[in-house]
């Protein structure tokens, strides 16, 4: 119990910690730097709260839940996630340079973070810390499942999680964080027994690359390749299209909103007399070609 409370603890003075330096930073930096950099970096130190803290799985879950629900909220558009940044690169909401400022803000917030766990890890504060710290430099692979398996959990993973951020992106937050959160935790409940459900490389890079039992190459198989393809789906079948990079239509016809009205056929020949030259080929007396009939004279 009691390393549970430190382990609380750990987490909400992470929150604090965040939050304060985040309005610091919005204070302090150009709009600018903040939008691009350090709203980025606050955010990724703060969602390795829960992994960090070593909780268990039903907690880690309730924090989860909480911790998207608070950042929902209060994130001021941050993502800490690169997957959900280069989905606005190719929406083309969003440059090439302020695309890398935000994937080098959630590297340096992933790299901050490492240290600050580290650091906490050290102190010992309860067994469950002891153990991790021995644990640390010797931790197994969170994937249980063969790569090829992995890959397509935490790509269909992200696929479902951006198709759900492209459908409510226009949505009122009363509605949208609530969605989100629902639908990022049953997905990690579900995902978590085969990749521990990350759908986040800049978090499994942190919590999974240097641990044994695969190479690097089939991480990133994992971790980088299948959420950036269940985004690019996502992109795709929400639009039609990558708007970065084709303007045409590729999945779905565009059809004419203004539909042309079904008139008459157009008069032929025949049809372009006037009425007193109808009148005059039927006067009486005359022939049908306008001739004397036979006998009138």
């Amino acid at each position: 119990m009691a390393g549970l409370n430190v382990s609380l603890s750990f987490f909400f003075a992470t929150f604090v910690l965040c939050q304060a330096a985040r309005r610091a930073c919005k204070a302090l930096l150009p709009a600018g730097a903040y939008a691009s950099f350090a709203r980025e970096a606050m955010r990724m130190l703060a969602e390795l709260g829960p992994w960090a803290g070593g909780f268990g799985p039903d907690l880690l879950l309730t924090l989860l839940t909480l911790l998207l629900l608070v950042h929902g909220a209060t994130c001021d558009g941050a993502a800490a996630n690169p997957t959900v940044s280069l989905q606005d690169f190719l929406l083309a909401e969003a440059s090439a340079p302020r695309t890398l400022l935000k994937l080098a803000a959630q590297g340096l917030g992933v790299r901050a973070a490492c240290a600050l766990t580290r650091l906490y890890w050290a102190w010992e504060l309860c067994d469950l810390h002891v153990l991790q710290n021995l644990l640390d430099p010797h931790c197994s692979s969170p994937l249980r499942t063969p790569v090829s398996h992995g890959a397509l959990v935490e790509g269909a993973g992200a696929f479902f999680l951006h198709l759900t951020l492209l459908r409510l992106r226009n949505s009122l937050p009363a509605y949208r964080v609530p969605a989100v959160a629902l639908l990022a935790t049953v997905m990690t409940h579900t995902a978590g027994p085969f990749t521990s459900a990350f759908f986040n490389p800049a978090l499994a890079t942190w919590a999974t690359f240097h641990c044994s039992g695969h190479t690097l190459l089939e991480y990133m198989q994992v971790y980088w390749l299948g959420p950036l393809t269940g985004m690019v789906l996502a992109v795709l079948l929400y639009h039609g299209r990558l708007p970065r990079l084709f303007q045409r239509n590729l999945l779905y016809s565009q059809k004419n909103k203004y539909r042309t009205p079904r008139g008459k056929p157009a008069p032929g020949p025949r049809d372009t007399q006037t009425p007193a030259e109808g009148c005059r080929s039927r006067e009486p007396g005359r022939g049908g070609a306008g001739q004397p009939l036979p006998g009138s004279r």
